[in-house]
Parts: structure tokens; sequence; C-alpha cells
């Protein structure tokens, strides 16, 4: 009996044993399923981003919009009814996509054609002939940069009563403007040019050297970098300290950031990363101003130091360091940086398997926040806010229910778990766009601003220095900020580069803001 008892429970720790193994190889399994699953879609978008189109727009037929019911959704009876436009047949002309347009005040280059004085006889009678009129055509002429040598010349003037019947003789010299590089032979109309040529046209100090070799003119990259680099230390920190003043007296900003390479950092390695991070005014100002601010990592003490003077709303993305910053700071989330994590899950994703699967739902959900967002566009903040209340906050909290569902069941490494745990995660940032009719519902504002930047970095790839990071910094947001409020970038800094060094230095600050 005894024996018989004994080899009960062998079997029956046995049978736990296999449990164990077998709830151990479920777990694995799953974990090598996620694994795998994450490891498909990653080659998947990797492929789509190589070769497929960028864009992140998708069409209402693919993500089957009416399973919303967005009639009611979207049904606004203070909205005017549009007019029936009677088209002929069943062919409308092409619609224009673009114009070219000249300036008026261009100026005009007059060439006449006339015939020679011996060919001017009638071939009929013999007679001299007259002009009885003209035949016009326009051509646009285009003419490479070209380099002149401004030699200024100043009288001196002394007294000659003075000089024949006194001991001393006053002398007066005629004035002449401060040069911008004292010492130099820099004219502010040329450092104007290489800052728009890199920090606009996004060409590189190596290729601006060739392009005037090419002209006989040496001028190397050396002396440009002293020049943009000296003239920014000189000139355009004052102008830059006063924008960011002003810039924090706003109650809505945005941020981002994004990576820099800068070769000689103390202390940091080459191929480290640094960051350049970027602060804007929101779309309710009619002064927009746009800064950047060059950093050797990404802390969070760096956006606390930069808005340590600023009390409002800062739009965002899902960067962590910007939820740590002061109480007086409310942080908004980007619906934009949501929607991409659904339409990055819809690339990987055939076309047969696109209908009715979560990543359309995720994309449509926001796509119907967004289109809300475009019909209240023109309202005043105050409307805005009482049409979120009643039309967008319902669709969040419908979106909020399909998220928890649909959480409870994905796999927390795939990227639909991802996009659903940043939506959880999030939520608190994402919801408070509908707290102010002043906020938007994405940070595309500042994404926008930043991407001159971006772009200019895949042409001059890298910074050689601290310094010239930070010039760089300052170049582009006085550039940036020029561009907002409409101003040609090159004509407004050669003017900074006459005005400032034959200005004090609270006119500089009064008489040389872009808007001004």
């Amino acid at each position: 009996m005894k024996h018989d008892d004994c080899a009960v429970q062998q079997n029956t720790n046995r049978l736990d044993e296999m449990q164990r193994e077998n709830d151990a190889l479920r777990h694995e399994n799953g974990q090598l399923r996620q694994q795998l699953q994450w490891l498909i879609e990653q080659v998947k978008l990797g492929r789509h981003k190589q070769f497929g189109a960028s864009s992140e727009q998708t069409s209402p037929g693919q993500l089957q919009l009416h399973m919303f019911n967005e009639a009611e959704i979207y049904a606004n009876t203070t909205f005017a009814e549009p007019e029936i436009e009677q088209v002929k047949a069943h062919y409308r002309k092409k619609p224009k996509t673009a114009e070219d347009r000249l300036p008026p005040d261009l100026p005009v280059e007059i060439v006449e054609h006339e015939l020679p004085s011996d060919k001017q006889t009638c071939s009929c009678c013999g007679h001299g002939m007259h002009v009885m009129g003209h035949e016009t055509r326009e051509e646009l002429k285009l003419v490479p940069a070209k380099a002149v040598i401004v030699r200024h010349i100043r009288s001196v003037y002394a007294c000659r009563h003075c000089e024949q019947h006194s001991d001393s003789v006053p002398i007066v010299k005629a004035d002449m403007p401060v040069p911008v590089i004292k010492g130099g032979f820099a004219s502010p109309e040329a450092i104007a040019y290489i800052a728009v040529q890199k920090f606009v046209m996004g060409s590189p100090l190596y290729r601006q050297e060739h392009e005037w070799n090419r002209q006989d003119i040496q001028l190397s990259r050396q002396t440009m970098s002293n020049w943009l680099v000296k003239a920014s230390n000189d000139w355009l920190e004052p102008i830059y300290a006063e924008l960011k003043r002003r810039l924090l007296q706003h109650g809505v900003l945005h941020a981002d950031e994004t990576t820099l390479q800068v070769l000689h950092e103390s202390g940091k390695p080459a191929q480290s990363k640094s960051y350049m991070w970027l602060y804007r005014t929101s779309g309710i100002t009619d002064r927009h101003i746009v800064l950047y601010d060059y950093k050797p990592d990404r802390k969070a003490a760096h956006p606390e130091a930069f808005l340590k003077d600023f009390t409002g709303y800062l739009h965002a993305d899902g960067y962590d360091g910007y939820h740590r910053l002061f109480e007086s700071i409310t942080v908004v989330g980007c619906w934009a940086h949501l929607r991409r994590k659904f339409d990055e899950l819809l690339k990987t994703l055939k076309p047969g398997e696109q209908t009715g699967s979560d990543a359309v739902i995720g994309i449509a959900y926001c796509d119907r926040l967004f289109h809300i967002e475009k019909r209240l566009a023109s309202m005043p903040p105050e409307q805005r806010k009482m049409e979120r209340d009643r039309l967008s906050r319902p669709v969040v909290d419908e979106f909020y229910a399909w998220v928890e569902s649909a959480y409870r069941t994905a796999m927390p490494k795939t990227l639909i778990g991802r996009a659903l745990h940043y939506a959880k995660s999030q939520k608190r940032y994402l919801l408070r766009y509908l707290l102010d009719g002043r906020l938007e519902i994405s940070n595309n504002r500042a994404e926008r601003s930043i991407k001159p930047f971006v772009i200019g970095r895949k042409n001059w790839l890298f910074a050689n220095t601290p310094n010239g990071a930070r010039a760089s910094a300052v170049y582009y947001s006085l550039i940036e900020t020029a561009k907002e409020n409409g101003i040609d970038p090159y004509g407004y800094l050669a003017k900074v580069f006459r005005a400032a060094p034959n200005l004090g230095t609270g006119e500089i600050i009064d008489d040389l803001l872009p808007w001004n």
C-alpha cells in the first residue's frame, strides 16, 4: 500500500513538472512569436521607407470611414450650403497647379533690333522706309552671383589758416560706416550671401569655396566660417536674446528637437550625437518667432533652462524630458505622432490585410479628429473650444474605449502593441488640446520649422565646433523668423550687418528685430 502511494506521488510530481515545462515552453513560444512578428514588421517597414512613398496620407475609401457614422459626427447646420457649379458635358479644364510670376519692379534691360541703314530701302520703289511699329518679346535673364570690391575713401579735412598761423591744426574726418568685422575685408552683403547660401539653400562652405574659385576669387572656407561666427557673436546674439525674451512672453509655444554631429566637442567622440532644440510661437500670433538652441545632449535640463521664464502651454512630442518641466508649463501631446505609429503598421500590411485592421481603425479615429480641426480652423479660440467639446470629445472617448479593448489582446512588442501603448501612456497629454481653443491638435508646426535644419544637415552633414553649432543655431533662428514673417532673409541679414555696427546696443534690439 505504501508502495502504491509512493508511485502515485511520483506520478503527480512528474505531471506537475511536465506542466511547468509546458507552461515555460508556451511562454517562450509566445515571446518568440512576438519577436518574429516584430522582425517581420521591421523588414516590411524598412522596405517601405526605402522604396515606398513617404506620405502619411490615406484615402477615405481605404480607411472605411463610413464604419464610424461620420454623417452624424460631421454634421453642422451652421455651415452654409456649397454653391453648385454646372459643368457642360463631362469634361472640365484642368486647373493650373502653379503659375510663374515675376515682380513688377524687376529691372528691365532694353535690347533694340533695327535694320542696317543700307537695308532700309523699299524693294518696290527704292524710297526710304520708316518705323511703323514694334514687335516685343520678353525673356528672363539670370545673372550668376558676382563679386565687387567696394573701396571706401574718406576725406580728411584741415584748416589752411591754422596750418599757417597756429601751433595746432584741427583735423576733421568725414563719416564712414564701421565695418561689420574690424580689420577684415568682409562686407555686410558678403556675409549675408554666404549665410543664406548655407542656411537657406543648403550649400556647404566647401561648395561655396569651389564656386568662388571658379570665378578666380580665392576665398577659403575657413575665412567664410570665421566671418559667420564673428558676425553672429558680435551682432546677431543680442537680437537672438531679445527674440527669446519675447518668445517666452507668449502663452502657447511649440518645441521639438533633432540630432546634430559636432566633430570637435570636448569630452565626446566625433561620432556622438548632439542636439538642436527648437522653440517657436503658435499660430495665434501675427509676429512669429522661431528659435534654435544647440546643446551637446538630449537631457531634460536643457528645455528646463530655456523655458525657466515661461508659463503656459507647450506643444511637444512624447519625449519624457518635456513631461518633467515645471508645474507652470502644461505639456500638450501630438496626435500626429500617434497617427504615425498606426500608419507605420499600415505600411507593413498587404492591401488585402488592411480592411478592418487595427491600423486602419486607429488611423480613421485620428483622421476624424483632424477633419474636425480643419472645419474649426477659422473660428475664434472660444468658439473653437465649444465646438471641440461638442464634436471632438465624443470621438476621443470612443477612440480610447476601442484602445482599451484592443490593448488586452495585442502583443506588446508588435507595432500595434506599441501604438496602443503610446496612446494609453500619452492619454493625459493628448487630451489637453481640448482644454483651450488656442491649442492645436498636433505639433506639426514645430516639425515644419525644424525641417529646414534637417534638410540643411543632409548637405553640410556636421558642425566642426560647438561655437560653429551655436552660430548655426543663431543664423537659423533669425532666418526662419524672417521667413515666417514674410521677410527676405538675405535683405534682412544684410541690413542687420550694415546697421548694427553703427548703432548702440539698445538700438540694435529696438530697430533690428525682423518685423521692424
